[in-house]
């Protein structure tokens, strides 16, 4: 089948759109640039469905490599006929093109194999299609050798050929799949004597139809620390019906070898394959599902609403060797740092000292937010900081996730970019900038060490990296980058252009200065395709061309000058913050008759109206603001019922990770986040929410809280 067909019909798109994506695709286009600026060619398609059906279309162009391999190798046998290449050409997955070419791929040495060495293929035959009722003893007794020595040799050997061709049966592996699926139960029990992480799957057992991702993971963990031992159990007796059904003959004489064969196949070669099959399939569902919460997490993680305008001061906490501070400007330049030392006992001197250089950093440089790091003293540090709070109006605080922070610290990035710091003191201004504008401090770290996923060094390593910076590259195209002041990590991650063309642009930058778009041209090896692809996501706010601050495309930008003026306003409009009123303008005028005089789509005149009215909107402004806190609670003061505020850290299967203000977060169990149905955490609430939520129960021994986002869920 086509490709592009199977490729509507699962993303349910007409064959033209997807045709036109595939094109695209094979043409160099990068997806950012695909769904911002091609919408017309495609139909409008969401980036998030054009990865998904990119990374479909890698597949089965995977899938038809292998059909032609598969075919190619019959051919070579002289087996490849009618029959099967049709079966070729209907597999719709490995595993059933895998089982048309399980009969005649090549095999290690096999009990079947030794078998047919010593001549008893015959034998096998006549077990399987005599229809007279022959005597099995006595046809066996035509194939004695030194081998052979007897007639139960023979047929020894005979039922080892026939288990093998029962098992190498692609119509029945496509059942016993469809068994398994239907009837299977995954059943984990105890493999030591103690307590562990994995007590709940000491006696546990699920359809493998309705096993949960998370499930899936928790449990091949357990097994490969040694914790449980796993079973998958299928109804045998109905799994021997089917394989008797298809290959023992009530006539034939060699009923019961073939059907004693049929017994062997199954639990020595079709079981046993089978069943891996199976465990495989689960696991690899398990990792396509935790990879989407790792990438919807991370995506709403990277597209949190910066702290705009404000000095912050960033607080990584520690005990020993104290806390690092670091004061930020609003643009996230670094105008002091200092350790101070307060999160001990009996440190009153040293806390006293570390006060009056706080007050003074706040005082000095008009700090109003604070952020502190959530690792190691974090608890300690928070409540020294909010015991100053008093004292300094219109200062607040966050605590911000700095998961990562470690491992961009010791970077050799970190150590060009503040070659004079410690490390802990690079993280305190990581921390401080992640507060300030979540998306350019955390390009610069691998999204696997930023946290917000579940099991994911369980997970498939290259899948999951490949997943994330995808999302890490949308995140940055949707909000645009400054070309002025971006960092080549925050560049790199533009459509088009990569780590390479990222440092040649900074060196460009730093010697001769970026004025506008079209200086861009002038980097090395920033070829027209480059450009074409990245120029729309880039920002020069100071380019004597208007336009150049706003997201609508140079290819456009005739257009936009055109629209402009038939609609009565002047580029320079857009240097005074935009052009509120150009939609309604627009309406009046008509937007098909304006589409239709400019030359262009609908959606590329919507797009840039859009841009004209706010020019190079960042949409992660239209999000609720972090909630900063000047007060802290501790699990203590913590009751039943009590009503709290506080802000989703962390969406996963079975429930979300709520920081309400407490060292721990506070779990909410899907069970308890609305009062109907969900499918999913991620249907009710995404990283960053900020939410209401009730106090249903503590457990201070455990450290662990459980809230609920429904008040008479308790």
């Amino acid at each position: 089948m086509d490709p592009v067909e199977i490729l509507s019909s699962e993303f349910h798109l007409k064959t033209w759109q997807t045709r036109a994506v595939v094109e695209l695709l094979d043409a160099g286009n990068t997806i950012p640039f695909i769904a911002r600026y091609r919408k017309e060619a495609h139909g409008s398609v969401d980036d998030q469905t054009l990865r998904a059906l990119a990374e479909r279309l890698d597949h089965l162009r995977g899938l038809d490599k292998r059909r032609e391999e598969i075919a190619g190798a019959l051919a070579g046998l002289g087996v490849l006929d009618d029959a099967l290449g049709a079966a070729l050409a209907g597999a719709g997955t490995l595993a059933e093109l895998e089982d048309i070419y399980r009969p005649y791929r090549p095999k290690r040495r096999t009990r079947a194999s030794v078998a047919k060495e010593r001549g008893l293929e015959p034998l096998a035959r006549w077990l399987l299609l005599d229809r007279t009722g022959g005597d099995p003893v006595r046809e066996a007794e035509k194939y004695l050798t030194d081998d052979v020595p007897d007639a139960d040799s023979a047929l020894a050997g005979a039922r080892d050929i026939v288990a093998e061709t029962v098992s190498d049966d692609a119509a029945l592996r496509r059942a016993l799949r469809e068994l398994i699926h239907r009837e299977g139960v995954l059943e984990t029990r105890a493999a030591v004597d103690k307590d562990s992480v994995y007590r709940m799957y000491y006696g546990f057992s699920q359809k493998v139809s309705d096993i949960a991702a998370h499930r899936v993971l928790a449990v091949n963990r357990g097994e490969r620390e040694g914790y449980l031992k796993v079973t998958l159990h299928v109804p045998e007796d109905r799994a021997l019906v089917r394989i008797r059904r298809a290959f023992v003959h009530p006539q034939s004489g060699g009923a019961s070898q073939v059907s004693a064969a049929c017994q062997d196949a199954w639990e020595r070669l079709l079981f046993p394959s089978l069943e891996r099959e199976k465990r495989a399939e689960l696991t690899d569902a398990a990792n396509e599902g935790a990879i989407q919460v790792f990438s919807r997490n991370l995506r709403e993680l990277l597209m949190q609403p910066p702290v705009k305008g404000r000095v912050i001061l960033g607080v990584d906490p520690g005990f020993r060797t104290g806390c690092k501070l670091a004061v930020v400007d609003e643009t996230g330049k670094v105008l002091e740092t200092g350790v101070g030392h307060f999160t001990l006992p009996g440190q009153e001197r040293q806390r006293d000292a570390a006060a009056r250089l706080i007050r003074g950093m706040v005082q000095r440089h008009g700090v109003t937010a604070v952020a502190i790091g959530n690792g190691t003293a974090s608890r300690e540090s928070e409540e020294f900081i909010a015991s100053l709070l008093p004292k300094l109006p219109g200062v607040a605080y966050a605590i911000v996730s700095e998961a990562g922070a470690s491992v961009y610290s010791a970077s050799p990035l970190a150590a060009r970019e503040f070659p004079d710091f410690d490390v802990s003191l690079r993280s305190a201004v990581s921390i401080a900038r992640r507060l300030q504008d979540p998306l350019a401090e955390l390009v610069k770290i691998d999204p696997k060490a930023i946290g917000v996923g579940q099991y994911q060094h369980d997970l498939k390593q290259n899948r999951l990296t490949d997943a994330l910076n995808g999302v890490v590259e949308q995140c940055v195209n949707d909000v645009g980058v400054e070309v002025s002041t971006a960092s080549a990590q925050l560049l790199a991650q533009v459509a088009g252009i990569g780590p390479a063309l990222a440092e040649n642009i900074v060196a460009y930058r730093e010697e001769n200065g970026i004025r506008s778009r079209a200086a861009l041209k002038k980097v090395p090896k920033l070829g027209p395709r480059a450009f074409e692809q990245c120029a729309g996501f880039l920002r020069v706010r100071e380019s004597p061309e208007p336009l150049d601050a706003t997201g609508v495309h140079p290819e456009s930008y005739g257009h936009a000058r055109e629209l402009l003026k038939k609609l009565g306003f002047s580029p320079d409009s857009l240097r005074r913050g935009g052009i509120p009123e150009i939609p309604a303008r627009a309406g009046e005028y008509g937007l098909e008759r304006l589409a239709g005089e400019l030359g262009i789509g609908l959606p590329t005149l919507t797009d840039i109206l859009s841009e004209l009215k706010k020019p190079g909107r960042d949409p992660r402004e239209e999000l609720p603001k972090p909630l900063l806190r000047r007060d802290v609670l501790e699990l203590k003061d913590l009751k039943p019922g009590m009503e709290l505020t506080g802000t989703v850290r962390n969406v996963i299967d079975f429930g979300a990770f709520v920081d309400i203000g407490v060292h721990q977060d506070g779990l909410v169990h899907i069970s308890r986040m609305a009062d109907r149905y969900i499918r999913h955490p991620s249907d009710v609430v995404k990283v960053g929410d900020v939410v209401k939520v009730w106090v249903v129960e503590t457990d201070p021994e455990r450290k662990k809280i459980a809230l609920t986002m429904v008040r008479d869920k308790r």
